[in-house]
């Protein structure tokens, strides 16, 4: 299949290397890496299987290439190129641009051993930063959400050894009921509802994790959790349910939609229906959100070595939000959490 990329995480899937500045075209077994002279002497001491292109006006070169291969037709991603991108790369030539949304995820979402083991270890490293970083609470009572998250950047990244997977959400009692949350000026006190989103990439795979504790004596971001208010228990209960259920239905072989639909009929039939407003999980690998979606509508198959997340929540406006997250793969049909 002839097609070209310009996203760096799919670049890097095919040939171990990507930048800012690049497009890969993949004309049958050959390959082609473009990019200007910031990258050229990386590119070859990292790429075994392309040929790299050294060139100022990339969609110049790519068009140049694509003229001397007398191909017919050539697929993309349309959600890579900008309008004006694509404009610029297809100006002039007799060659059939085809459309392929996706089509980078659709050849990622079955993840390989070795890929599952990368994500296995930045799983295990975000995992270690949550405890570090919820001891540095246990002494930092009274730090406000901003330095709290800046703070959190801190053990995620091991002060720069690893990239984040993305901005760190720290949420605090009602603030918690945003699923997004962005950092205030509020506080941390004993008995505050504590909401911890993060995630780090290792080796550029991610990993993405989500926590809800009750910040008192014994505090941890455990699935152990003891709230003095009973709505919140009540609630956070009630997810916790959810997504243990999720986790322990979850086969390969059913539709992305029924398992969404095991955690939401949970939450549903709950004091708090209606408060799970998002969807119960995504794919994760080299970006942070990919296929499979595991919402209510997908009717995509789940497969063995498909890795995603599992994270139900409720939201109440105005007094807290819970939401319980870990990534799983499918391995021997069912669920296994990473």
């Amino acid at each position: 299949m002839n097609y070209i990329l310009k996203d760096e995480n799919a670049v890097y899937y095919e040939c171990g290397f990507s930048c800012d500045n690049e497009l890969l075209v993949v004309l049958g077994s050959e390959k082609f890496f473009i990019t200007d002279a910031r990258y050229t002497t990386e590119a070859k001491e990292s790429i075994k299987d392309a040929q790299v292109i050294e060139a100022r006006d990339l969609n110049k070169a790519a068009r140049e290439l694509l003229r001397k291969s007398k191909i017919s037709t050539i697929y993309y991603d349309p959600k890579e190129f900008s309008c004006a991108d694509f404009e610029s790369l297809s100006r002039g030539l007799k060659i059939n641009f085809k459309k392929r949304p996706n089509l980078s995820w659709k050849k990622r979402v079955i993840k390989r051993d070795d890929e599952i083991e990368l994500i296995k270890k930045s799983v295990e490293l975000n995992s270690q930063a949550f405890d570090e970083f919820g001891s540095y609470l246990v002494e930092h009572s009274g730090i406000a959400e901003k330095k709290a998250q800046f703070e959190a950047k801190r053990f995620l990244t091991r002060e720069g050894e690893y990239e984040l997977s993305f901005e760190p959400i720290f949420a605090i009692d009602e603030n918690a009921a945003k699923p997004h949350a962005y950092p205030t000026d509020k506080v941390l006190k004993k008995g505050s509802l504590v909401l911890f989103d993060a995630g780090i990439k290792y080796r550029r795979y991610c990993s993405d994790r989500t926590r809800t504790a009750c910040f008192d004596d014994g505090f941890a971001f455990s699935k152990k959790q003891r709230f003095k208010s009973l709505k919140i228990q009540r609630a956070y209960d009630t997810v916790l349910k959810a997504q243990e259920a999720a986790i322990e239905g979850a086969r390969a072989g059913m539709m992305a939609k029924d398992l969404d639909k095991i955690a939401r009929e949970i939450i549903d039939k709950s004091e708090f229906k209606g408060c799970f407003i998002h969807s119960l999980g995504h794919g994760v690998g080299l970006d942070i959100h990919e296929m499979p979606f595991i919402n209510s509508k997908n009717r995509q198959i789940l497969k063995e070595n498909m890795v995603f997340t599992i994270e139900p929540g409720i939201y109440v406006p105005g007094e807290f939000g819970i939401r319980i997250e870990d990534m799983v793969v499918i391995k021997g049909s069912k669920a296994q959490v990473l």
